[in-house]
């Protein structure tokens, strides 16, 4: 990912064809060392490509992704909160029943 936000970087300020030394460049200058193979794939991988037609490919990429929150939004979220409250009643049902001082003669502070 740094590899490729550098190479946004360097477009962002005006090398339309960014190569490796000016993405070494800008990651030497917050102290990262780039890695050949990762650099030298980066840059196979988007020379010569307009980088906002990339970016939208990946947004359509993203968009079909699922992420599980549409398949059933309300019902998800109420076994969520009922869930929620049941471990709510749980844990004041443990505190309850562990009153004992188990601190084995000291405390924290001492």
């Amino acid at each position: 990912m740094r590899y490729v936000a550098a190479y946004l970087l360097a477009q962002l300020g005006g090398n339309d064809a960014p190569d490796a030394a000016a993405i070494k460049n800008i990651l030497s200058s917050v102290g990262i060392d780039a890695d050949e193979e990762k650099l030298g794939l980066v840059i196979s991988q988007l020379s010569g490509k307009d980088i906002n037609e990339v970016i939208a490919e990946g947004k359509e990429k993203l968009a079909s992704v699922p992420t599980g929150a549409a398949a059933g939004g309300a019902a998800a979220a109420a076994g969520g909160a009922a869930a929620a409250e049941e471990t709510k009643e749980e844990a004041k049902a443990e505190s309850s029943e562990d009153s004992g001082d188990d601190d084995m003669g000291f405390g924290l502070f001492d």
